[in-house]
C-alpha cells in the first residue's frame, strides 16, 4: 500500500447509517450489512486477455459494500479497473474470482431493470427524437404513450431543455445530449444508477452545469450512485464517499467519507480551505500510484 499523504488519515469515515446521518438521506442503511445494502463485492479478482496473449490482472480483492442511498466515487490511476467493477455491478461482466451482491441479487445473468447506466458518450439513439429517446427505457416497461410523453416533457424540461423534445440528436449540442441521456436514466426510476465518467467529455462551463443538475435531481430520489472518474474535484463535489484505487492490478488503498452537508452549492464548495485541502491529499496519493505505474508500465486495460 502506497504511503498517505500526512492528514488523509484525520478524515473522518462513514458508510452506511452515518452517512445518511451527516447527509440528511434516511434512506440509506448500513453498508455492513449486505443484506440491506446496494452492493456488496466480496474478494473480486478480474484479469483480461490482451491481443498478444499475455494474461493482465486488473483487479485483484476487492472487496467494499454500498449502503442504499449513498453517492459513491471511485477514482484511481488509468487501467486499475474501475469500470471493470462498474461493469460488473451492471451484470455486464462476471468476474474471474469472487462475488457480488447487486440490489439484494447474486451478480450474473440478465440485466437488472432496477439499474440504470450512464456513460461518457451519450449513446443516443440517431433515428429517435428527444423524447423518444427518454422514452425508450418506458416502452420496454409497457408505460401507456401518454404517460411517458408526459413524463418525458417533464424530465426533459428538469434537465434545461424545454423547447428541444422533438429534436434529433444530430440537430443538439453534446452537452445538450447528455442531458438527454441523463433524463432517458432517471426516466426508469433506477434504484441503482452507474456513471461512467459520463460528464468527462463536455467543457468546464457545461460540465459544471449539469453536475449541479444531476445532483439537485439525484438529491430529490432515493437512489445509490456508483460513479468513475478520474477529476477528483468531481467526485468531492458529487460523492458521499470516495475509493481510491491503486495502480494495476486495481486494490482498494483508502475509503474517505466526503462529509460536506447535502444539499450542496458546489459553486461555493469547491473554494473553501476544507475542499481544497482534501483534494490536494487525495491528488498526491494518485501521484504516487501513478509513479507506481509508471515504473512496472505493460499494455492498459480496464478502466
Amino acid at each position: 500500500m502506497a504511503t498517505i499523504p500526512r492528514g488523509v488519515d484525520d478524515v473522518v469515515r462513514a458508510t452506511g447509517a452515518e452517512a445518511a446521518r451527516l447527509h440528511g438521506r434516511d434512506n440509506a442503511v448500513n453498508a455492513a450489512d449486505p443484506m440491506s445494502g446496494a452492493v456488496d463485492v466480496r474478494e473480486v479478482s478480474h484479469h483480461f486477455r490482451t491481443g498478444a496473449g499475455f494474461q493482465v490482472q486488473v483487479l485483484d480483492r476487492v472487496s467494499l459494500s454500498i449502503a442504499s442511498g449513498q453517492f459513491t466515487a471511485f477514482v484511481g490511476p488509468s487501467g486499475c479497473g474501475k469500470t471493470t467493477l462498474l461493469n460488473m455491478i451492471a451484470r455486464l461482466l462476471t468476474p474471474a474470482a469472487g462475488e457480488l451482491t447487486i440490489l439484494g441479487r447474486p451478480a450474473g445473468g440478465r440485466a437488472d431493470r432496477r439499474v440504470g447506466y450512464m456513460f461518457a458518450r451519450d449513446g443516443l439513439i440517431p433515428w429517435r427524437t428527444a423524447e423518444q429517446n427518454v422514452t425508450f427505457g418506458l416502452e420496454i416497461r409497457r408505460m401507456g404513450r401518454g404517460e411517458r410523453r408526459e413524463y418525458a416533457y417533464r424530465l426533459l424540461e428538469d434537465v434545461g431543455l424545454k423547447g428541444f423534445e422533438q429534436s434529433y440528436p444530430s440537430k443538439l449540442s453534446q452537452g445538450m445530449r447528455q442531458r438527454v441521456a441523463m433524463a432517458r436514466t432517471l426516466a426508469i426510476k433506477p434504484q441503482l444508477i452507474l456513471l461512467d465518467e459520463p460528464f468527462a467529455a463536455l467543457d468546464a462551463h457545461t460540465r459544471t452545469k449539469l453536475q449541479a443538475e444531476f445532483l439537485r435531481l439525484w438529491e430529490a430520489s432515493a437512489s445509490t450512485v456508483v460513479m468513475v472518474t478520474h477529476d477528483i474535484v468531481e467526485a468531492l463535489l458529487l460523492a458521499d464517499r470516495i475509493v481510491v484505487f491503486s495502480a494495476r492490478p486495481g486494490r482498494i488503498i483508502y475509503d474517505i467519507a466526503v462529509t460536506w452537508r447535502r444539499p450542496r452549492d458546489i459553486e461555493d464548495l469547491r473554494y473553501t480551505p476544507e475542499f481544497t485541502g482534501l483534494a490536494s491529499k487525495i491528488s498526491s496519493l494518485l501521484r504516487v500510484q501513478e509513479a507506481d505505474d509508471d515504473m512496472s508500465a505493460s499494455p492498459s486495460v480496464g478502466g
